[in-house]
């Protein structure tokens, strides 16, 4: 594994592109978020994808979530009504995964077989940087079933031999998962309670 410390408000370019090129290559990286740190690899490359699935041990009917950078890339990978944007304004970027019915160029691997997927945009730089040109997965970087780490050092005591790259930036902001809400629905539903705080009835 090679670790790359990074400035998570001001991250170094150069190192960005490091992470982003060997995503395009088929690596597995370790990325800060603005709640705990993520899995990341190119979404569009399915073997990068099943190889995710075997670090985290995790069953193939368990959907992974993805990353954007920004919430006009949402049109490229999931369908979003004028409602459902609205509200999404007011959340991204923040701790949140937005639950969409997805496009057709977003396989089935990630979604567990639904026509629905999970999608974050971390109010981190980091995160924004490295989904720039491409959408990049977003799960947790723990195995399946284990505590969440908090810190770098947990994460590589985890995941360490398996994963390409860390992308280390200290502890991330809030240390616990996002809130997942699901606007597939209407009202939207809130499907867990996490990291963002929301009241959907004033929004809606």
């Amino acid at each position: 594994m090679k670790i790359i410390k990074i400035d998570g408000t001001n991250p170094d370019q150069d190192k960005i592109k490091i992470a982003r090129m060997a995503m395009k290559d088929g690596s597995i990286i370790i990325y800060p978020t603005d709640t705990v740190y993520g899995i990341g690899a190119n979404v569009f490359d399915e073997k990068a994808i099943l190889k995710i699935f075997s670090i985290k041990k995790r069953p193939l009917n368990k959907p992974l979530s993805i990353c954007i950078s920004r919430i006009e890339d949402i049109k490229n990978v999931a369908k979003m009504d004028v409602k459902a944007e609205t509200i999404i304004r007011n959340l991204l970027p923040g701790p949140f995964t937005i639950i969409l019915k997805k496009n057709a160029n977003i396989s089935s691997l990630l979604t567990a077989g639904s026509d629905k997927i999970g999608i974050r945009i971390p109010d981190n730089r980091v995160c924004m940087d490295l989904s720039r040109e491409f959408p990049i997965t977003s799960t947790s970087a723990n195995l399946s079933g284990y505590d969440i780490p908090e810190s770098s050092e947990g994460v590589i005591k985890q995941l360490g031999s398996s994963i390409d790259i860390m992308m280390d930036a200290g502890i991330c902001k809030h240390g616990i998962p996002s809130t997942v809400i699901d606007m597939t629905v209407y009202p939207p539903k809130v499907l867990r309670e996490g990291a963002g705080n929301i009241c959907l009835e004033s929004m809606v």
